[in-house]
C-alpha cells in the first residue's frame, strides 16, 4: 500500500481502494445472499442493481458538495464509516438477511431488500469518494481529474473482481474475505490520516480494532440442523456438511443436495435417488448396463451404491474440486470403486473416447440451472457417447404440473426429439416443487407400467422400485413449452414460477423434509463469523 502510494497523491490512492472494495463487496454478496434467495438471476440482478444505484447517489451528492466539503479528513471518515458497516456485516449478517425474508414481497423481488439493506450504505458512502478525490487532486484541469479519478477507479474495480473471484473466494471464509475488504479501507484510512491527523489516526485504530474483533466473534458450530462437520465457500458455492443425528448432509448454497447414513453409507436416504436404478428395469437385459457416468457428484449417493451394487465401472464428473474432495473426505466416496473427474460435464463428454450404458444428469439446482447440460444439442451429444442401448436419467427440480412445471416439460419435450422413449417419474403424490426423474433410453421398443411391474417382481436388481414405479407419468404436455437450444435456452424463465415456492424433498421411511428459497434459514444458520475457511 505504501509503495503505491508514493505513486499517488492521496485521494487518488482512497479512490482506487474504494474501487477495490466496491466491486469485492458485489462479488460477495451474491455469496452471502445465496444461502437465503439463492443465487437466480433475480438475485444477481438485484445485486447489481443495487451497487449501481447507491454508487450513483453517492456520486450525485458527492459532487454537489465536493467544493465545499471535500476533506482529507472527510476521506478517511468515508473509508471508516464503510469499514464499520462491512464489521457490523461481519456480525449481523444472518438476522439482515432473515429479517429482510420476512417482507410480504414477490419471489422474484425477494432479495432486493436484504440487498439493500446489507449493501447499499457502504456502496453509497464509497461514491462520495470520487467526487471529493477529483476535487482534492493535484491534476490540473478538470478533465486530467476526472479521468484520472475514472480510471483510478476502474483499474480498482478490476483488482477488486479478480483479487475476490479468483484469490479470496476460493481461500477464505465469506467473513475473512468481508475482513480482508474492511481492512483494504481501515489501511487506505490510515495512510491518509498518517502524521498529520492524530484524531483520525486514533479513528482509524479503533476501527481497526472493531473489526478484528466482529471477525473473530465465536464460531458457534451448530445449528437447528445439526452439527456443523465441515464448511466452506468454493469457486462455486458455498458448501456445508451438516451432521445431524445418524445423518450426515450435504448443503450447497442452502439446500440439501445429498445425505448419507453414517452407519449404512450406500443406503439411499432421500427418495429420489432410488430412481437412479430405473434403467436397470427399462433394459432389456440389466446386465447390458457395464459403463455408467453420473454427471454432477454431491455427496456420490448414487455413485456408491451402483460401485457397491452392480458389476459395473462408475465415473463422476464434477465441476467443483471442493465437492470432491468432500465427497471423499466426509462421505466416504474413497472407499468405493468410483474414478471422479474434475470438470465440466459438457466438456467431459466432448472429449472422451468412452461409450457409457448409462448417463445420470444431477447436476441441476432448483434456481440455478446449467443450461448447456439441458439442450437438444447436448442431448445429442450424451446420444452419441451411449452404447446402442444405453439410456440417460436427468433429475430435474420442477413441478409435475401448472405454471411451475415449465422446465421439466421444456427438458421433456427436449429429450423427446432426440431419444425414442422417454419416460417421466414424479418422485411425490403432490403438485409441489420435487425432484423428478426423466429417464431416455435409445431402445425404441416402449415399456409399460404393467411391464415395470413384472420386471420389477421378476428381477433383483438391489432395490425394490415398486412405489417408484406407481409415479410413472404419462401423456406430458409440452405443446406451452419450447425446445431447449444451444441459441436459445430460456431457462431462467422456466424456473421463474418457482421462484419462492416450497422445495419438498422425500426421504426413505417416509419423512419428508421442504426447503422454502425464500424463507429458509442460510445452509446452517450460523453467523458469517462462523464460517471456517476453506
Amino acid at each position: 500500500m505504501s509503495v503505491l502510494a508514493d505513486r499517488l497523491d492521496r485521494a487518488e490512492l482512497a479512490v482506487f481502494a474504494s474501487g477495490v472494495v466496491s466491486m469485492g463487496l458485489e462479488i460477495l454478496a451474491g455469496r452471502i445472499v445465496a444461502p437465503q434467495f439463492g443465487s437466480s438471476i433475480y438475485t444477481w440482478g438485484s445485486v447489481i442493481a443495487v451497487f449501481l444505484a447507491a454508487l450513483s447517489v453517492g456520486y450525485h451528492y458527492g459532487g454537489k458538495r465536493a467544493a465545499e466539503e471535500a476533506t482529507n479528513g472527510r476521506l478517511v471518515r468515508l473509508l471508516l464509516g464503510s469499514a464499520v458497516y462491512v464489521a457490523v456485516l461481519i456480525v449481523f449478517a444472518d438476522q439482515l438477511l432473515a429479517s429482510a425474508a420476512a417482507l410480504p414481497l414477490p419471489a422474484r423481488l425477494a432479495s432486493l431488500p436484504a440487498v439493500v439493506l446489507l449493501f447499499g450504505p457502504p456502496t453509497y458512502l464509497l461514491g462520495f469518494i470520487s467526487p471529493y478525490a477529483a476535487e482534492l487532486t493535484d491534476r490540473e484541469g478538470i478533465g486530467e481529474a476526472s479521468g484520472r479519478v475514472y480510471a483510478l477507479g476502474t483499474v480498482g474495480s478490476i483488482v477488486g473482481a479478480f483479487g475476490t473471484t479468483f484469490v479470496l473466494i476460493p481461500s477464505l471464509s465469506v467473513s475473512r474475505i468481508a475482513f480482508a475488504l474492511g481492512a483494504t479501507l481501515v489501511v487506505t484510512a490510515g495512510v491518509l490520516a498518517w502524521p498529520s491527523d492524530r484524531r483520525a489516526t486514533l479513528s482509524t485504530l479503533v476501527v481497526a480494532l472493531l473489526l478484528v474483533a466482529a471477525t473473530a466473534t465465536g464460531a458457534f458450530g451448530y445449528t437447528a440442523r445439526g452439527d456443523v462437520v465441515y464448511e466452506t465457500n468454493t469457486a462455486y458455492q458455498d458448501l456445508a456438511v451438516v451432521d445431524d443425528g445418524d445423518t450426515r448432509t450435504l448443503y450447497l448454497d442452502g439446500q440439501r443436495h445429498s445425505a448419507m447414513d453414517k452407519s449404512d453409507p450406500t443406503r439411499h436416504v432421500f427418495e429420489y435417488t432410488q430412481y437412479f436404478h430405473m434403467p436397470y428395469l427399462l433394459a432389456d437385459d440389466p446386465d447390458d448396463i457395464d459403463r455408467v457416468l453420473f454427471v454432477g457428484g454431491g455427496g456420490f449417493t448414487g455413485p456408491k451404491r451402483f460401485a457397491a451394487e452392480y458389476d459395473a465401472s462408475v465415473d463422476v464428473v464434477e465441476i467443483d474440486p471442493e465437492v470432491v474432495r468432500v465427497a471423499e473426505a466426509y462421505f466416504r466416496a474413497d472407499e468405493y470403486d468410483v474414478t471422479a473427474h474434475v470438470g465440466d460435464g459438457r466438456q467431459f463428454l466432448r472429449e472422451t473416447d468412452e461409450t457409457y450404458d448409462l448417463i445420470v444428469l444431477d447436476a441441476y439446482k432448483k434456481d440455478k440451472v446449467p443450461f448447456q447440460l439441458t439442450t437438444r444439442e447436448f442431448m445429442s451429444l450424451a446420444s452419441d457417447r451411449l452404447s446402442p442401448n444405453g439410456g440417460v436419467v436427468a433429475n430435474v427440480i420442477s413441478a409435475p404440473t401448472g405454471p411451475a412445471s415449465q422446465f421439466y416439460r421444456a427438458e421433456y419435450e427436449t429429450m423427446n426429439e432426440v431419444f425414442p422413449q422417454v419416460y417421466s417419474f414424479p418422485t411425490t403424490d403432490t403438485n409441489v416443487v420435487q425432484n423428478v426423474e426423466l429417464v431416455a433410453t435409445k431402445r425404441g421398443t416402449h415399456v409399460t407400467q404393467a411391464e415395470l411391474r413384472e420386471r420389477n417382481a421378476a428381477r433383483d436388481i438391489g432395490i425394490d422400485l415398486g412405489d417408484a414405479i406407481e409415479q410413472y407419468a404419462v401423456d406430458v404436455p409440452t405443446d406451452d413449452v419450447p425446445t431447449l437450444r444451444d441459441d436459445r435456452a430460456p431457462v431462467d424463465t422456466l424456473l421463474d414460477p418457482m421462484v419462492g415456492q416450497r422445495y419438498v424433498i422425500e426421504e426413505t421411511g417416509n419423512v419428508t423434509n421442504a426447503t422454502d428459497s425464500t424463507d429458509a434459514p442460510t445452509a446452517t444458520g450460523v453467523t458469517l463469523a462462523a464460517r471456517v475457511a476453506g
